[in-house]
């Protein structure tokens, strides 16, 4: 409700106000003098509505008065609407007194004048503090708008900014997620490359096919939308069959997975960069390789995923500072994500396996979809 808003709609009930109020008085005035006392003459009656119509043009005025004293101090504006009140009672008082006497024909009223001044004083009284509570109330309820109107702002640009929020967030979870393909296809096809020069050409036309697989579901799935645990495995075994083709039987894959969590959520694409690395520092440096393990259990509504590898390990690297290097680039990527994904409400832990190797820990909120993946079983590949 805008304040010109308010002005008319308080402009249209004063006059409304005025006269019901007015002619009420009148009638009023009528049935508990005029008629009570059986003196129902032409004059009485046509004085009982002059003095109503007089009182109307007399009251008009102090609507503008009080409209100008209302911002001074309430004792400034009581003194005030008080000598208004006593000055517009009296000259009421004067009028009625001396048109009943010029149409009834009555002489010698002026001795009554104290008897109709408090008539007309209670009536101007009334009239003021009727006037004033309405005007406070009218007040009241513009500010209340005026709190509404303000709050529903407020909302808006709270929807507004949440919105620019989860479109930034999920920008930045879409640049993370295109940073993976780059740095995938880099060592995919420097392997490849190395099959080239070996002369092992099956094994090099082999690889591309899967790599064909593996771009193909990654397209599919380019969403920064969770998906099922299941289905973050399905993705990891297209991109594991590109690596069988390369390390043979030097990999050894053990998938250890909860039944339970398979229909769990989680972003998609988290653990690839944590696999490619294991491969890249654990198995390929081996002569002999190694394994790869991934295993998921349900701890306390929590998802709990852990992948380790049999590997040298750490031999005194630096994990931190390996990654601020601009090395580590899957480790800061799986960070990154979780970090913007759950927003410190997860865990991401790095350790010695024993007797060798890393072992990487991750918890995440349990989340389901409302439809559950069709679940699989991975045994020892």
């Amino acid at each position: 409700m805008t304040a010109e808003h308010v002005y008319s709609e308080s402009n249209y009930k004063f006059w409304w106000f005025q006269l019901l109020g007015w002619f009420g008085l009148a009638t009023v005035t009528f049935l508990s003098i005029t008629a009570w006392a059986d003196d129902i003459e032409l004059a009485h009656v046509a004085h009982t509505l002059l003095q109503s119509f007089l009182g109307l043009i007399i009251s008009t005025p102090l609507r503008s008065i009080y409209d100008r004293i209302w911002p001074l101090s309430i004792v400034r504006r009581f003194a005030i609407s008080a000598v208004m009140v006593i000055f517009s009672s009296a000259l009421w008082t004067a009028i009625r007194l001396e048109t009943f006497m010029w149409m009834s024909g009555e002489r010698g009223l002026w001795s009554d004048f104290g008897e109709w001044y408090f008539a007309s004083f209670f009536v101007f009284l009334c009239w003021t503090a009727l006037y004033y509570s309405s005007k406070y109330y009218l007040l009241q309820q513009f500010e209340h708008d005026q709190l509404l109107a303000a709050g529903a702002r407020a909302r808006k640009e709270q929807i507004k900014r949440f919105r620019a929020e989860a479109a930034a967030k999920e920008a930045e979870l879409k640049m993370l997620r295109y940073q993976l393909n780059p740095h995938f296809l880099f060592n995919t096809l420097n392997a490849i490359k190395a099959l080239v020069v070996l002369d092992d050409g099956a094994k090099a036309q082999k690889m591309i096919q899967h790599l064909s697989e593996f771009l193909r579901y990654s397209l599919d799935n380019d969403s920064v939308d969770d998906v099922t645990l299941a289905q973050e495995v399905e993705a990891l075994m297209l991109y594991l069959d590109i690596e069988k083709t390369r390390f043979g039987n030097r990999l050894k894959l053990d998938f250890d997975l909860c039944d339970d969590s398979l229909p769990a959520l989680l972003p998609g694409l988290i653990l690839q960069p944590l696999i490619e690395n294991s491969l890249k520092y654990a198995i390929a440096p081996s002569e002999g390789g190694g394994t790869i393990r991934v295993a998921s259990t349900i701890r306390e509504g929590r998802l709990h995923l852990e992948l380790s590898d049999t590997g040298a390990g750490f031999q005194g690297i630096d994990l931190v500072s390996k990654m601020s290097s601009g090395r580590g680039v899957g480790l800061r990527n799986t960070l990154e994500r979780l970090e913007i994904h759950y927003d410190h409400n997860y865990s991401f832990d790095v350790s010695d396996n024993v007797p060798s190797g890393v072992i990487i820990s991750i918890t995440i909120p349990l989340t389901f979809s409302e439809k559950n993946a069709q679940t699989t079983t991975y045994m020892d590949a």
